[in-house]
């Protein structure tokens, strides 16, 4: 079990300042941070090393995205914590539309290593638990990826963990709204803006949610699902990844549920 739980959003994008950028990692839809997003990395990085010892994130796991371990990079190196990499906090996507492919997704951890200082991501220590479908996901989806994905993890991790997680808009805006119990919240998600649960019972309670006081900047570039472009009340397909139409979208789902992967392997 988990007694606490942060959630980080990954710093500013680059390609929200330029269009002239390039993908570090090669994978499609993979932008480096700006500027200003490596600013804010480093804002979070000060403010957890400013928390009691007792209030520290004990454990990373982020998105394989480049954009989520880079915003991590500052926060690993304060706290002197590996990053382990979890795909159930990927990116979320809307579904594909007919036959243009699948989405992209990052590699394993291994394959993201060169990409990164050494000895910062530790690519043995964890096993992605969860995958999301290439082909993308309704809002509905996302909600049940990553209720699934918590249920799973909360149950495999030390009774004592706080766990830092690092994602995008949409996985977290639906983790607050499965931790909370709310999904009809209205909630908007800045760029390194922090949310806080502490277990209570069963359940979580909420400390702080999409925070970004801690930030010199505060809170910018938020997002919610109310946000989200929709025809006759579905979400608006997107296209896949031109030369993707003959990939097999797999693995996919809880590799816990499926058997992928035993829980004495982890």
């Amino acid at each position: 079990m988990v007694e606490k739980i942060y959630i980080l959003r990954h710093g500013f994008r680059l390609n929200w300042v330029t269009t002239n950028w390039k993908s570090v990692t090669g994978i499609p839809r993979d932008p480096p941070l700006a500027a200003l997003g490596e600013t804010q990395a480093k804002e979070v990085a000060a403010f957890f090393l400013s928390l009691p010892e007792s209030e520290r994130p004990t454990a990373i796991f982020s998105s394989p995205y480049y954009r989520c371990i880079q915003t991590l990079i500052p926060v690993a190196q304060a706290l002197k914590i590996p990053i382990y990499i979890e795909h159930g906090l990927a990116e979320w996507y809307s579904p594909v539309a007919p036959n243009t492919g699948l989405h992209p997704r990052p590699g394993p951890a291994s394959s993201l290593l060169e990409f990164h200082p050494p000895g910062l991501i530790d690519p043995h220590g964890w096993k992605s638990i969860h995958y999301p479908s290439r082909k993308g996901e309704s809002i509905a989806q996302i909600h049940n990826r990553i209720e699934e994905f918590l249920n799973d993890f909360i149950s495999l991790r030390p009774h004592t963990e706080r766990v830092l997680f690092c994602s995008h808009a949409a996985p977290i805006a639906a983790m607050v709204h499965v931790m909370k119990g709310d999904k009809e919240l209205g909630v908007r998600i800045g760029c390194c803006s922090i949310s806080e649960f502490s277990r209570q019972g069963d359940g979580w309670i909420p400390l702080k949610i999409a925070d970004g006081a801690h930030m010199e900047g505060g809170s910018q570039r938020e997002w919610g699902f109310q946000d989200v472009e929709t025809d006759k009340g579905q979400v608006v397909h997107d296209k896949g990844e031109p030369g993707s139409e003959g990939d097999v979208d797999e693995p996919v789902g809880s590799q816990i549920r499926n058997g992928a992967i035993q829980t004495s392997n982890l």
